[in-house]
Parts: C-alpha cells; structure tokens; sequence
C-alpha cells in the first residue's frame, strides 16, 4: 500500500483539474489497447476498434507505454494539464531541458532495455520529436478524440458533483469518495501500491485528476522532487453505464449500437441471447458460436456483473443479473442499497496488489517516480 501523508499546508492545496488531460489520456490508452485484461469488459469494444485503426507505422508509439501499464518514456508526456491536445503537445515540448534530464535520469535507473530512440527524445533531438508528435496526434484522432466531447462532460458533471460534496462534507468528504480503493483517514491517503511505501508531502498539494483511459488509481510524484504537487489519478467512470454513455458516440445505427460500442459485437449478442435464462449450448446456438465461445464469453460477463451462472444436474444455467438487464434496457441499474457512512469504510478488505511478480515498476498505479 502507499502511504501519502499530507502536511496542513497540503490540505489547503488540494485542488480537482478541470478535465483530463487529452496528452496524458492518449499515453495511458497506449497500455490498455495492448491488455487483454486491464479494464475488463468496459474497454472491449474500444479495444477492439482501436487496434483494428492502428497501422504499422504508429507502433513506434507502444515504446512509451508497456503492456503491462507502466508509462515509461517521459513523464512530462503525463503532466501538461491543457485542454487540447495541440496545446498539450506544445507544451510539452517547450519544456526546460532541466525537466527532460530529471526524466531521462529516472529513465536510466528504472528501464535500461529502453530503445535508443527514446532516449535521443529525451535529449532533445528534433527528428524523434517531431515523429512523436506526428504518431501521437494520428492515434489521438481515432482512439481518444472520438469520445472526447462524452468524456469531457462526464467530468465535468464528477468535478461538479465533487465541489458540492467538499462544501456538504468538507475535505474529508471529497477524499474519503475518489475510489473505493483510495482511503482517506487524516492525515493520510491509502491507495493500491506493488510495495509498501511511505510518502511525506511537503505542502506543494495535491492536484486530482480524473483519467478515463486508466481503470485503477494512480500517484505520480514530479521527478523535479516533493517541492512540485503530487498528481494523483482517479478514475473517472464509475461503472458500465457511464462507460456506456462516453462510448455512445461510436455507436452504430439501431437500437444496440451503443450496446455493441460497449461490449463488442459478439458479447452483445451473448448478453441478448441470456435475456432467456439458458445453459451454454444454447446460448452458443442463439449467437451461433462455438460451446467455447459461448462460454468464454458469458464469463467475461459473468466476471463483470451481468450473468450469473448456476450449474443446474450436468449443465449449468446463465441468468442475466439486474445490472445486465438494465444494460440491455438502455437504463441506469437500481441501487440496492446506500453506500456505507465514512466511519466504515476502514472495516473493508485491503485492495489488491498489481500481480505480474509483484515487483515495483516505475508508474504503475498507485507507484511512485522517483524524484532526482
């Protein structure tokens, strides 16, 4: 777990940024289009149409963020904080040469197999620049930019929501309601971390940032050192219907295009043909595919919440759960019930920790970037 420990000073500088930021949310796509399992079945059908645009060329790309959802090649790519993604480019490289070596000394020490281009980046060199830019604004085009008016709305709708909680409950109100897994109990905030770190702010704050292209919370410290605010990512979708509502705009004509722009065609179907509980062969006759494909499919379902499978002799029955079914009416689940107070939140199990060995890596959500 990470500790971050917050000076009264950093209270009083705990500030929510407007909206993402469209450089840093590229960035951090970049991982999630290579997983199969990051994000679950809320970025399938992105993930899917992402991949099928990405041409060769843009490949170079997948060198600034690994599959395994470290971004390693410059933090400053993840700190621009501008609305526009031309804004946020310029920015970035107009940066001080002092802020580019902080970055490529924390490059040295955490990813060494880094190819040599990314290191010339760092250095300045214009050729690589240029290119950077050229791929980033291709790929922001058609993975980010489509969904970017949805996005923008849905965060400005949480940061609204989030200014009348803080003034209804003060600031231990807002932190204590990032994430299920930030934990607030002042003076310290408690988030997911492969290793179990302390952080002592020195009253620079806190800016939130709300990130779309990343499901999990993430703390990156300035390489420039603890005298700069933390930024600490919160995810921005809550849950398969915002999700929904921000894919909509990839939706096709007709009456399951948002559906399909959610889940991807064949998981769509699955969901439709379990609208009549049935077991796994006929559920693979209704979409017309394989008993494992019916299979696979309804678990990636069953794992996200919309099916429930009981085995019912020699077969096993798959029912669509209430969250299922209001996905396929188009409308937002019933709550069962409120969210616990604040005073219980403590009593919940502890989150988690990134598998892959378990070994921290720079970047990873809740990790840290060394300062110099």
């Amino acid at each position: 777990m990470l500790r971050i420990h917050f000076t009264h000073d950093d209270l009083t500088r705990v500030r929510i940024a407007r909206a993402p930021d469209p450089l840093a949310e590229s960035l951090l796509s970049l991982s999630l289009v290579q997983t199969r399992e990051a994000g679950g079945v809320a970025l399938a059908g992105w993930r899917s149409r992402t991949r099928r645009s990405i041409r060769p060329e843009q490949r170079v790309l997948f060198d600034l963020a690994t599959p395994v959802g470290t971004v390693e090649a410059a933090e400053a790519l993840l700190h621009a904080g501008s609305h526009t993604l031309p804004e946020s480019l310029e920015q970035t490289w107009s940066l001080p040469g002092r802020r580019w070596s902080a970055d490529l000394r924390t490059l040295s020490r955490t990813r060494p197999p880094a190819p040599r281009w990314v290191y010339e980046l760092h250095r300045g060199e214009r050729e690589w620049r240029e290119l950077v830019d050229r791929r980033l604004r291709e790929y922001h085009a058609f993975a980010v930019a489509p969904y970017w008016s949805q996005l923008l709305a849905a965060a400005h709708t949480d940061r609204a929501r989030r200014a009348t909680l803080a003034a209804d409950r003060g600031l231990d109100g807002l932190l204590d309601s990032l994430h299920p897994d930030i934990r607030w109990q002042s003076p310290v905030l408690t988030l997911p971390c492969p290793v179990d770190a302390d952080l002592r702010l020195r009253g620079a704050g806190v800016m939130l940032v709300p990130t779309f292209f990343w499901p999990d919370p993430m703390a990156l410290t300035d390489n420039r050192g603890l005298d700069h605010p933390l930024v600490l990512h919160y995810p921005l979708a809550p849950d398969l219907t915002t999700y929904r509502a921000i894919w909509s705009s990839a939706a096709a004509d007709g009456p399951d295009g948002a559906l399909v722009a959610l889940l991807g065609t064949t998981r769509a179907r699955t969901l439709h043909a379990a609208a009549d509980p049935a077991g796994t062969a006929e559920l693979a006759r209704r979409t017309g595919t394989s008993a494992a494909t019916a299979s696979h499919h309804a678990g990636v379902l069953r794992a996200a919440g919309l099916l429930t499978t009981e085995r019912t002799g020699p077969g096993v029955r798959h029912t669509l759960t209430p969250l299922g079914q209001a996905l396929l009416d188009d409308r937002t689940p019933d709550r069962p019930q409120s969210p616990a107070p604040p005073s219980t939140r403590r009593d919940r199990p502890e989150a988690r920790t990134p598998g892959r060995g378990d070994h921290p890596r720079q970047g990873q959500p809740g990790h840290l970037r060394s300062a110099p």
